[in-house]
């Protein structure tokens, strides 16, 4: 009695084991996709409404004849162009200065900055307009930028002015910030942010394409909120002064990105940052 007793202990056991590397094998058949993965499923999936401008978001519907009437109305509510935006880093500028009025651009740095130019011009886009941070070696950039421009109209903002945006991990060595100075720097990038990047209005009728002039520590966070990386990981890549990084947003909210510090145009001797 007790043999048979264990008999069926070890056929219910080894049923179970059967059954449990059936179901991870045929689980894993089923999820991996590549063979350096595990799990098909992503991280961290992608957010559609990353600037709250979804059209789901925007008309609720009940049954099928909303629907019908949300359908008519989504014309005039999702966007149709697209927004092409060039950010551009400043040019190399005087770092033993104390005070932003004196850090201003060096003989090498306004040559970075024709260069750049020069560059926007050849690539032949109607330009809708430029932004730029109020810090002095941005605004230096951006005024030599714009005599390759000279129609295009330009705004000031505050919120662009370089900062801490947040701890980076891995953390810098060499860094001493605290916690006060991420808070009130990420803060206000942050809100550049959301100011600056989101899919077009509906009113918009064709693709833009705008310039922004700011600074290495903002642009790589608006990379990784653009791409919805980990924003811990902006300090993760370099970007040489003057290079462009161009992104374009799409009226379903997709991002695409063409360039992230493109320097090409520049000859070796110029690159500096």
């Amino acid at each position: 009695m007790a043999l048979h007793r264990t008999k069926w202990l070890y056929a219910i056991a080894g049923s179970g084991v059967v059954l449990g590397l059936f179901s991870y094998f045929h689980n894993e058949k089923k999820t991996v996709k590549m063979a350096w993965t595990n799990n098909y499923e992503p991280s961290v999936k992608w957010d559609n409404n990353w600037d709250k401008r979804e059209y789901s978001n925007l008309v609720k519907v009940s049954d099928e004849n909303d629907l019908n009437k949300a359908n008519v109305k989504k014309t005039t509510i999702m966007p149709t162009a697209r927004r092409h935006i060039f950010l551009i880093r400043h040019g190399q500028y005087d770092t033993t200065a104390k005070d932003d009025s004196d850090r201003r651009l060096t003989a090498l740095g306004k040559k970075q900055a024709e260069l750049v130019g020069q560059r926007l011009k050849d690539l032949k886009f109607n330009y809708t307009k430029m932004i730029r941070s109020t810090m002095t070696r941005a605004m230096e950039t951006s005024d030599i930028i714009h005599k390759f421009f000279p129609d295009l109209p330009v705004e000031s903002c505050d919120l662009l002015r370089e900062g801490f945006p947040v701890q980076p991990d891995p953390p810098a060595k060499n860094w001493s910030i605290s916690d006060e100075r991420y808070l009130k720097d990420g803060s206000r990038i942050e809100a550049a942010f959301r100011k600056h990047f989101h899919r077009a209005d509906v009113n918009q009728t064709a693709d833009s394409y705008e310039i922004i002039v700011c600074h290495a520590n903002v642009i790589r966070y608006f990379v990784c909120r653009l791409l919805q990386f980990p924003p811990e990981a902006w300090l993760r890549f370099q970007l040489h002064h003057c290079s462009i990084t161009w992104v374009v947003i799409v009226p379903s909210g997709r991002v695409g990105v063409y360039a992230i510090g493109d320097s090409g145009f520049l000859p070796d001797e110029l690159m500096t940052g």
